[in-house]
């Protein structure tokens, strides 16, 4: 297993796994999944994607312990226009929850915080122009 990033994000979660990553798919572009590795039970051992250019990585937790993601822990994701931040912001936000509305602020266009129906936890940054 060979990672192109030194650092990359590893996403535990609670057998949704392999449907958290067709769903982020679905959002983002310049998005795949590169490799994924099953259990005999189906859930993901081990998964590694690409969201926007950059590497994550996932497994489902089969020790049946259960691990909540936080929001003190985000996903920053830099938009390129009004209409990618709306898109994104809303898809994320659907059966999730909205922990700040899409708004400008000092430094941003539109900046907004949403956790989604997973618990992972985005923020969604429009830049000023210049």
């Amino acid at each position: 297993m060979c990672m192109s990033n030194p650092i990359t994000p590893f996403l535990m979660f609670s057998g949704q796994a392999e449907e958290a990553m067709n769903h982020y798919l679905s959002i983002f572009d310049d998005s795949n999944i590169q490799q994924i590795f099953h259990h005999e039970d189906g859930k993901v051992m081990y998964a590694i994607f690409t969201l926007k250019g950059q590497t994550f990585m996932c497994i489902d937790n089969t020790n049946g312990d259960h691990h909540a993601f936080t929001p003190a822990l985000s996903l920053f994701v830099a938009c390129k226009s009004d209409e990618e931040i709306e898109t994104v912001f809303r898809k994320l936000s659907d059966h999730g929850k909205v922990l700040m509305p899409l708004a400008p602020t000092p430094v941003s266009e539109k900046f907004g915080w949403v956790e989604d129906k997973y618990g992972v936890s985005w923020q969604l940054n429009l830049e000023k122009k210049q």
